[in-house]
Formats: C-alpha cells, sequence, structure tokens
C-alpha cells in the first residue's frame, strides 16, 4: 500500500473530482493497510477515491461506535443484542458483549471518521436560507433514473417510481405506488437515533415482493399482494396474525380464516404458504426470495410555516435485494465464518460485484447513490459502498440483515406513507417505557453523540437527565424528533458542505460543531460500560399501546 502525499496527489492530477471508480467484477477486496488517518491531514476524500487507495479499511465500524460511554452513558445496545432465549432467531450474532467495549482491530482503534472533529460554522455562513431552500425542494431522483436508463452499459438495478420526489403524488393511501411498480411504502418507528430527522435527515422505507407474489394465474391481483405483504410481516415478526386493510377471499380463491366460506376478511391469520402464483413456505423471521427494500436518505423539508416533512432533494438512495434465500442452517454457517475471520484479527471483507453494488455474504445485493458535488445522484464508490455492510451484515439486532420493516405499525395502520404524526413514542415488545424516552435515558442525549444542544435543551432537565415526565406527555413522534425550522436548516447547510467536499468517506453525519463526546483514538484508558447500563432489547415494537 502507498501511502499518498499533497504533492503526489497534485502531480497525478487527481484533485479535479469524483468519477466512478474502475469495477471490479465479483471479486474481495481484503486491503492489508490503509493510509493513516493524521490530524490536519489535507488529503481530500476525491484523491483517495480517484486513486482507488484504501482510506479506512475499517469503514463497517460506524462513527457511533467511537462514542464516549463513560461507563454510563450506552448507545450501543441499539444494534449489539443478545437474546438467547429465543432458540429459533435466525440472527446469531449474539454481540450484546460488544456494547461499550470497543473491541476493534489494532486499525480500528482510530477513528477514520474525521468530518465528525470539523466545526462547521464558518463553512456555512455564506449560505443563505433562500439557497438551501431552493436547493432541498429540487427533485435529483427523477433524473437520475433517466439517466440509467439511457445508459445501455449499465448492468445495475433502476427501481423508478414515478413522482418519488413528492410522496404525496407516488402513494396512495395504503402506501402502493400509483405507477404500478409494485412497490409499497409502509409506516414505521424510525431507528433511533440516527434517523430521527431532529439528527440530520428524514426519510422513508418501501417494499417489493417478486411478481408471483403480486399475481393470481398470471394476473395482477391487489388483494393477493396485500395479502401476501402481510404474510411477511406475520413471518418477519412472529405473529399469528395481523388485521388487513379489507380482503376479499373470492378474489384469492382461499379461504384464509377458515370459517367455511370466501368472504371480505379484517384478519389475517398465519398461512403456511404464500398465496397466489407464489408457494413458498413462510420462514421464520425471514423474508421470501426476491424481495426488495427501497429507502431514500432526505434533506430535511422546511414549509413557509416552519413545519418539518421529507424534501425532495435526496441525499442518498439506499437498496437492498434478497438475491438469495439462506435458511437458518446457512445463517448460523456463515455468522460463525464471520466470527472466525475476526477471531483471526482478519479486517472485514467485502465482495463486490460491480453494478450490481455488493454482496453481504448473507443473502443479499446492498447498492447506493449518493451525491455528486453538483447533487446530482451518482452510483457510490466502492469504499463509499462498503460503509453499508457495518449495519446490514452481522450486527445482533437485525432482522434478516434489515430495520425498518421489523419496526412497521403492525397490521392495517402500518399501510401507508411513513407519518411521524400518527405514531406515539410506543415501549419495545417486553418493556412498559416509551422506546425513545427509554433511549434517551440510557444514551444521556437526543443522539448518539449527546452533542445535539436542542434535544438537550427540550426534554433534559439541568441535572443531565431526560424529562421523563415532559416526554411522556408528547402528543407523537413528530413533537419528540423534529428539529426546529432554525435548526432543520443549519443541518441541511452543513451536510451541503459535505456534499460539495465529495468527503464521504471522512463521514456523513450533518455535524454543526466538533464532536466532543467522540473517540479519535481507542486505547485502554477507556472506561467499560458498567453492567447495570447494558442491556437486553428488541427493536420490534409494542403497537398494542398505541
Amino acid at each position: 500500500m502507498k501511502y499518498l502525499t499533497s504533492a503526489t496527489l497534485m502531480i497525478l492530477g487527481l484533485l479535479s473530482g469524483c468519477e466512478k471508480p474502475p469495477q471490479q467484477s465479483a471479486q474481495t477486496n481484503t486491503p492489508n493497510a490503509a493510509t493513516p488517518f493524521k490530524q490536519g491531514d489535507d488529503i481530500p476524500a476525491v484523491a483517495y477515491l480517484n486513486h482507488n487507495e484504501i482510506y479506512n479499511a475499517e469503514s463497517v465500524i460506524p462513527p457511533q461506535c467511537y462514542t464516549k460511554t463513560d461507563g454510563i452513558n450506552n448507545p450501543c445496545y441499539a444494534c449489539h443484542q443478545t437474546d438467547k432465549n429465543n432458540k429459533n432467531r435466525p440472527n446469531q450474532m449474539f454481540d450484546g458483549h460488544l456494547q461499550g467495549s470497543y473491541e476493534f482491530s489494532d486499525l480500528g482503534t482510530k477513528n477514520h471518521w474525521k468530518n465528525l472533529f470539523i466545526d462547521r460554522t464558518e463553512l456555512v455562513k455564506d449560505i443563505s436560507n433562500e439557497q438551501i431552500l431552493t436547493w432541498i425542494n429540487q427533485d435529483n431522483y427523477s433524473p437520475f433514473i433517466e439517466k440509467l436508463k439511457q445508459n445501455s452499459d449499465w448492468q445495475g438495478e433502476i427501481t423508478p417510481i414515478e413522482n418519488l420526489a413528492y410522496p404525496e403524488q407516488a402513494f396512495d393511501e395504503l402506501g402502493f405506488a400509483k405507477d404500478g411498480s409494485g412497490w409499497v411504502a409502509f409506516n414505521y418507528k424510525p431507528f433511533p437515533s440516527t434517523f430521527w430527522p431532529t439528527n440530520g435527515s428524514t426519510g422513508d422505507v418501501m417494499i417489493r415482493l417478486p411478481r408471483a407474489f403480486r399475481e393470481h394465474q398470471g394476473t395482477y391481483n391487489r388483494d393477493v399482494y396485500l395479502a401476501n405483504l402481510s404474510l411477511v410481516e406475520i413471518a418477519l415478526k412472529g405473529l399469528d396474525g395481523v388485521s388487513v386493510p379489507n380482503i376479499d377471499e373470492q378474489l384469492i380463491g382461499v379461504d384464509l380464516n377458515k370459517d367455511g366460506k370466501l368472504s371480505h376478511i379484517s384478519y389475517l391469520p398465519k398461512q403456511s404458504h404464500y398465496l397466489g402464483d407464489a408457494n413458498d413456505t413462510l420462514e421464520y423471521q425471514l423474508y421470501p426470495q426476491g424481495t426488495e427494500f427501497l429507502h431514500t436518505v432526505r434533506y430535511i423539508g422546511v414549509d413557509p410555516l416552519g413545519n418539518i416533512y421529507n424534501a425532495p432533494r435526496m441525499k442518498e438512495v439506499r437498496y437492498m435485494k434478497k438475491h438469495k434465500f439462506k435458511s437458518k442452517a446457512a445463517l448460523a454457517s456463515s455468522y460463525y465464518r464471520e466470527a472466525k475471520e475476526k477471531a483471526f484479527e482478519n479486517l472485514p471483507q467485502t465482495l463486490y460485484l460491480g453494478d450490481k453494488g455488493v454482496n453481504n455474504t448473507f443473502g443479499w445485493l446492498i447498492n447506493g447513490y449518493i451525491e455528486d458535488a453538483q447533487g446530482q445522484l451518482r452510483v457510490q464508490h466502492e469504499q463509499e459502498l462498503a460503509f453499508c455492510n457495518g449495519c446490514h451484515k452481522t450486527i445482533g439486532s437485525t432482522y434478516d440483515q434489515t430495520f425498518s420493516f421489523a419496526r412497521k405499525v403492525t397490521g392495517e395502520k402500518g399501510w401507508g406513507y411513513i407519518d411521524l404524526k400518527s405514531m406515539q413514542d410506543v415501549p419495545n415488545v417486553g418493556e412498559k417505557q416509551g422506546e425513545f424516552l427509554t433511549y434517551m435515558s440510557r444514551v444521556g442525549g437526543g443522539d448518539e453523540f449527546r452533542q445535539n444542544q436542542e434535544m438537550l435543551s427540550r426534554w433534559f432537565k439541568s441535572d443531565g437527565s431526560v424529562d421523563k415526565n415532559k416526554v411522556s406527555k408528547v402528543k407523537n413522534l413528530y413533537e419528540l424528533i423534529t428539529p426546529s425550522a432554525e435548526r432543520a436548516l443549519a443541518l441541511n447547510k452543513a451536510y451541503l458542505t459535505i456534499v460539495r467536499e465529495q468527503s464521504y468517506i471522512f463521514g456523513r453525519d450533518a455535524t454543526l460543531v466538533e464532536a466532543s463526546n467522540v473517540l479519535q483514538q481507542i486505547d485502554e484508558s477507556q472506561s467499560p460500560l458498567e453492567d447495570t447500563h447494558q442491556y437486553v432489547w428488541d427493536m420490534q415494537l409494542d403497537w398494542s399501546k398505541l
């Protein structure tokens, strides 16, 4: 591995911009070293990308993992879980011991996410409110899709949804895309706390099942599709049944509730197999092969009255497809392989598939697109894309390597575009206190880094403890986790400076000031989390409290 200097890069002419890198074909990138992170290092991110020089071989360790716990503040539990009481659970990671332990490789002990340590106050002062509002209200998704369609060399997926930049135009009341593409938006509780609007981004998630799950005898059948979507929810959450919008059993041709007649039903019991032209069996906490997810990460919209919404402009478009079904036994083997590689202190491996993205080796293809310096969506560089494996490969809290669908409002009320005003802070399964209240209590702040001053002033007492009485009285999630218009505009401006720099490999978090509760170097002096501050937790929610 060569270590680059600014002079070398200038000579090579590598500072001109971020072009799409040479794509690898189904090969594993296992770097042996990385260019060292130095304070004051002036090598821009695009230089590493254009030269295909590995900056951070441990990019699967997200920035949040470097948060100071001080022995008592625990944001780690949301990802790292050990629930060995559920013997049937396909997720065999059992990584609860990693809560606050900082068990990294030698390379990983150095925090490479140096964007966390930049004060962006001066960088954003010349961006006016009018400029940022114009920026965030532009549609950069539709032009990107058209560009992919016209690229005859493109081998990856193309995921058009008409008017996706404007959700009220794109989806009907149940979340079905109006263009007939098969994508369905669902109402889910954002994962704590990276995906809270107050911490930098808005977003949504759509699911799509294979054509056979949408059709009956070769013809599209909405009742079949809705029933199959509900059966996926039953399988993933391990339920006996769910409420559903009106489903006509006659259109499906199956007596689903076993009452001896074909009628309209509002409750769907668990079935052994999927319906229509699909014949796959339901598998506990696993999606059927061919399931797709589309996740847009957006700027924070601010209307003239100061209300917060999902802006048209997208920071990222993230895509996952379950290209291969793996049984619980096969997944257990994959988890064992990962544990073995870590035990031998091997650096993370990422299997790149060119335009198709990366294979996480657990049955999923993952791809992602991000803004270029002009704000147009582009293919992510391999180094940028490797970041995705940090969350969608081997952490203990996920359901079949995913987050959002397990957090969908259960049953009928969960079909439709995400709506924070329709949800309260319900508890997690097995708990009594609201999830976000619990999170803030355990973390000691309104974000993993404990630096969101607006959340601290709104929901915490002067002694640093969360105001449980105040949080418990909020009307809905919108009131609890959306920022003021002033903060939203500032966060949008801060992220725009990262876009202009194209410095995503240094960190994507839209932070306003230098992080003070984040470690730049892990060493043995860090206090481990006390046992009383480590938790067993399930990301599923108890929606019966809604």
